[in-house]
């Protein structure tokens, strides 16, 4: 099996962090006249085939939005073999993600789980804690309102135990209790299945990110996909409130804009 840093992709400007709302497998398996879940299955090798392009081309963190708070709301059988679907997919993929030096992370909510897909996901993230390539981050049970509440709710309590101060809490201090407050936020946020909406998904993160929509349902989102997705970010101006000028500058000093 290749390591998947041996073949580098040849494209400009990569982000360093890319997070994905994988949207479209219903529709995707309902074209086909399939049940829902298939459709989820075919996803699970959309992921594959996304966190090999996105590693080598040497992007740092991918985020994958696998389960939102909301989902919890779809029909019970379809949630049911969600979580069946999970609980394979972490055994198996985790393995191909150890063998190839990369980090899995999991974030969001994980007491509405089971007792066994909890502890499947502590085991898988212990496996894979030492390496040192890309981190794939997937975030379950997880809306961006969750992160900023529970951000918010720590806060609060350092100041009830008196290791905060209120007039010391900033962007800053509440940025570090928020869920990926260790890794570099998302430059490109991905969005398959035609939908143009983040729903929900690291509200507070993607403050300054770049969004791309894919027309295509999330199980035909695969390498050529990803790699238009790259290109076309390395194509974006990124601003953060300065002017052009400024900006062109800063890329003719070598700062990667």
């Amino acid at each position: 099996m290749t390591d998947y840093s041996e073949v580098p992709l040849e494209a400009p400007g990569i982000p360093r962090h890319v997070a994905i709302i994988m949207d479209g497998n219903n529709r995707w398996a309902r074209q086909r006249h399939l049940p829902g879940v298939a459709g989820h299955k075919a996803g699970v090798d959309a992921v594959r085939d996304v966190v090999e392009t996105c590693a080598r081309a040497g992007i740092e963190v991918l985020t994958l939005f696998a389960f939102s708070s909301e989902n919890w709301r779809r029909p019970k059988d379809e949630v049911s073999a969600l979580m069946r679907l999970f609980l394979v997919a972490l055994d198996r993929e985790v393995k191909r993600l150890h063998r190839n030096n990369l980090r899995l992370r999991i974030i969001g909510d994980r007491s509405a789980f089971s007792q066994e897909l909890q502890e499947r996901m502590e085991r898988a993230e212990a496996l894979t804690a030492q390496n040192t390539g890309m981190t794939l981050v997937i975030a379950a049970n997880y809306g961006g309102r969750w992160d900023m509440a529970q951000a918010a709710r720590q806060v609060a309590e350092a100041v009830a135990r008196g290791e905060l101060s209120p007039d010391r809490i900033d962007e800053s201090v509440l940025h570090r209790y928020t869920a990926l407050a260790d890794l570099p936020a998302p430059d490109l946020m991905i969005r398959t299945a035609g939908e143009l909406r983040i729903s929900n998904f690291m509200l507070w993160q993607l403050a300054y990110a770049e969004f791309y929509f894919a027309d295509v349902f999330w199980p035909d989102f695969r390498k050529e996909e990803m790699t238009r997705a790259l290109e076309a970010y390395s194509r974006r101006k990124r601003r953060f409130g300065q002017t052009d000028e400024q900006v062109d500058a800063r890329r003719q000093g070598g700062e990667l804009c």
